[in-house]
């Protein structure tokens, strides 16, 4: 038995606009085990008035937009990688323009799963969707799920901290929603490898850690992203998960028949 468990290394806007340093984000998540290098698509014209106008975040999502030009790079790259790209979409304009370069697979961040029509659209257009389910309510979630139809689709339990810990992980919400629906994962946000260690043996299917090759780089997500060597340590952890999976599950091992042979009925009595 195998279980495939896929791994996405979240670089989301960790580049802060440097399309050389993503370039470096994705070799470095290929080398650590990730099977997708996930980025964010959106548009700052399209950005409604709100609260990050006032603390900075408006002049953040400015310098990391990604123009068409820059995705076409990002995904030559990683199609030169062997590496899945992947980018969260936040519009429909958004997602007509990753489908428009011929991009199969999409995700829906939590704080679109309650959009509808953006899930239709990726929905209908994209062979993979990823949805994280951070800030949503059970039945909200059973609602969304009807709307998807052709799609092979995931739905990732989220907690929308930055950071997580661990008694805020609500992992038995990750195992309820694994009663209405197979494709199961966990976007994690919590500080290195060994929360997604946990969520593997629970059940996940897909794992999603943001990703960066510093700490010390600027913006909130940077400072609690998985380095390489963490994201690796679950790739290793999921080559010993499987290792131990295998078997029959039938009577005893064919190593064991000599301690049967020689250490049965060992004493009198």
């Amino acid at each position: 038995m195998n279980k495939k468990v896929l791994l996405i290394a979240e670089i989301g806007w960790n580049h802060f606009g440097d399309i050389e340093l993503a370039k470096k984000m994705i070799d470095a998540a290929k080398l650590s085990g990730a099977d997708f290098a996930k980025f964010q698509t959106w548009s700052v014209d399209r950005l409604k008035n709100g609260a990050w106008d006032n603390d900075g975040r408006r002049e953040i999502y400015e310098k990391a937009e990604l123009t068409e030009e820059d995705h076409i790079t990002l995904i030559k790259h990683c199609n030169e990688k062997e590496i899945n790209f992947l980018s969260s979409v936040f519009s429909i304009q958004d997602a007509e323009m990753l489908n428009n370069l011929n991009v199969r697979d999409v995700k829906i961040p939590s704080f679109e799963s309650r959009n509808h029509d953006l899930i239709t659209y990726c929905d209908n257009n994209f062979d993979r969707v990823f949805m994280s389910t951070g800030t949503s309510k059970f039945d909200e979630i059973k609602q969304s799920i009807k709307f998807f139809k052709n799609s092979t689709f995931y739905l990732l339990h989220c907690v929308s901290m930055y950071p997580c810990d661990y008694t805020n992980a609500n992992i038995p919400k990750m195992k309820k929603l694994m009663n209405i629906h197979n494709n199961v994962g966990y976007s994690d946000h919590i500080q290195g490898s060994e929360s997604a260690k946990i969520a593997i043996a629970e059940g996940a299917k897909v794992i999603e850690k943001h990703f960066t090759l510093n700490n010390d780089l600027p913006g909130r997500d940077n400072k609690f992203a998985n380095l390489p060597s963490q994201f690796k340590d679950i790739a290793d952890f999921l080559i010993k998960y499987n290792e131990m999976l295998i078997g029959h599950g039938e009577d005893y091992q064919i190593g064991e028949e000599d301690s049967r042979q020689n250490y049965t009925g060992r004493f009198n009595g």
